[in-house]
């Protein structure tokens, strides 16, 4: 039974670690692009305009 204990942790992580990337790879294009492009879009106008203001 110590093998199962061993290899617990490495599966859990390999396991988490696909889920991550998958999520990663499923936000990226389409609508979420557009999205996040217009939020950051508005940060760095944000940012600009508060650099000029004296």
């Amino acid at each position: 039974m110590d093998y199962v204990a061993a290899l617990v942790p490495p599966v859990v992580m390999a396991v988490a670690f696909i889920a991550l990337i998958v999520t990663i790879v499923k936000s990226q294009g389409g609508e979420n692009k557009a999205k996040e492009d217009a939020i950051v879009d508005a940060a760095m106008a944000r940012a600009g305009s508060a650099e000029q203001a004296p």
